[in-house]
């Protein structure tokens, strides 16, 4: 098996990561410029972003923030994680758990939540046998409060804020 480096995302590992974004989660919308602008306002108190690097090319990333409800103390929540699909099944998916796991406890929060989409079965296996328990099934709703022009649906608004 290859060594697994995992560090803090740098602004060199955006294109890599939009790509990740794109074609192993599915996020075809996603562009450059929303992660440009999104890691640029990255919150360093309270949301970190780590990529797995294999043989110096990047295989994963994994995004944390700190999770606040009035009704829970608080916890954290894992936003995205996405491994490279020539790079699954080697145990990138698990490091980067365990940091982020890591950065939780760091952060004095006992807790890590994540949701994953209904349809992503073989990602819920893994969540599964790395401890994590399913403990209710949701639906998400969304609505674009700004008015769209005429054809643009909101998957499409989303992409160009």
């Amino acid at each position: 098996m290859n060594d697994i480096i995992i560090r803090e995302a740098a602004a060199a590992d955006i294109p890599q990561m939009c790509s990740l974004f794109q074609n192993d989660l599915g996020y075809a919308e996603c562009t450059q410029e929303i992660v440009e602008k999104q890691f640029a306002g990255l919150d360093a108190s309270r949301e970190a972003v780590y990529v797995a690097e294999v043989q110096g090319r990047l295989a994963g990333v994994i995004h944390i923030e700190r999770y606040d409800v009035l009704y829970f103390p608080p916890m954290s929540n894992i936003l995205g994680l996405a491994v490279s699909s020539e790079f699954r099944r080697q145990g990138i998916g698990s490091a980067l758990l365990k940091r982020a796991e890591q950065w939780a406890l760091e952060h004095k929060i006992n807790t890590v939540r994540l949701n994953s989409g209904s349809t992503r079965t073989q990602a819920h296996q893994f969540y599964r046998s790395q401890g994590y328990v399913d403990d209710k099934t949701q639906l998400r709703f969304i609505k674009c409060v700004r008015p769209l022009a005429a054809g643009v649906n909101a998957f499409e608004f989303l992409a160009v804020q």
